[in-house]
C-alpha cells in the first residue's frame, strides 16, 4: 500500500493529499518539529523534508522524496496523463512562491523578523508578489479552468497564504475567486489544515 508521509498543515503534502483522495492509500501525520518524527523523517529521508512517498516495488520499500517527484511517480505508476511544459511552468510559478513564503513562515517562527531592508527577505517579496500577480492574470485566461494537479496545488498555495495570513492578498481577485469556487468540492474539505 502507497503510504504519504507529511504533516495536514503542509501545502505541498495537501495537494498530493487532494491528488489520492480516490486512490488506496495510507496518510501518516507527522509532527515534523518532535524529536521522534524527526528520526522517523531521518530514517527514511535524508533530506529530512516533507512529503515524502513510500511504495512496494518488486518486493523492496521504495521512498520518493519532493511533491513534484512523487506526482511524476504516481502519473508513471498510474498511467496518468503526463503535464504539457505550459503546466510545467505554471507548477514552477507556484512552488517558487510556495518555496519563498515556506522559507519566510520558518524564519517567522524562528524569531527572526522580516526586514524589508535585507537582501534575502526583499527577494522573497519580489518573487511572491510578481508571482501571484502573473498567476492572477493566468486565472484571469481561464489558465485553471480544469481541476487538474496544477490547479490542486494553486489552490493549496493560496489556502495556506490565507490559513497562516501570510501575504496580502488585496487586489488578486482572480486567485480570491478561483479559491472560493473550489473550497466546497469534498477533497479540499477533508484535507482542510483548520481541521
Amino acid at each position: 500500500m502507497l503510504k504519504l508521509y507529511g504533516s495536514t498543515t503542509s501545502p505541498y503534502v495537501r495537494r498530493l493529499r487532494i491528488w489520492l483522495a480516490n486512490t488506496d492509500h495510507k496518510f501518516i501525520n507527522l509532527l515534523i518539529f518532535s524529536e521522534d518524527d524527526r528520526q522517523i523523517l531521518a530514517a527514511k529521508n535524508p533530506t529530512m523534508k516533507i512529503p515524502m512517498l513510500e511504495d512496494e516495488i518488486n518486493g523492496e520499500e521504495q521512498v520518493i522524496y519532493d511533491s513534484r517527484v512523487i506526482y511524476r511517480y504516481l502519473t508513471d505508476k498510474f498511467d496518468d496523463p503526463v503535464l504539457n511544459w505550459q503546466q510545467e511552468n505554471q507548477l514552477t510559478l507556484i512552488d517558487s512562491a510556495n518555496d519563498s513564503l515556506v522559507q519566510m513562515f520558518i524564519l517567522s517562527n524562528s524569531d527572526i523578523q522580516a526586514d524589508e531592508d535585507k537582501l534575502f527577505f526583499k527577494l522573497q517579496k519580489q518573487r511572491v508578489n510578481g508571482v501571484l500577480v502573473q498567476l492572477n492574470e493566468m486565472v484571469a485566461k481561464q489558465q485553471f479552468a480544469s481541476w487538474n494537479y496544477p490547479a490542486i496545488c494553486l489552490y493549496c498555495l493560496i489556502d495556506w497564504i490565507e490559513f497562516r495570513n501570510l501575504h496580502n492578498m488585496q487586489g488578486l481577485t482572480e486567485l480570491l475567486a478561483f479559491h472560493d469556487d473550489n473550497a466546497q468540492r469534498i477533497e479540499v474539505t477533508a484535507t482542510d489544515p483548520r481541521k
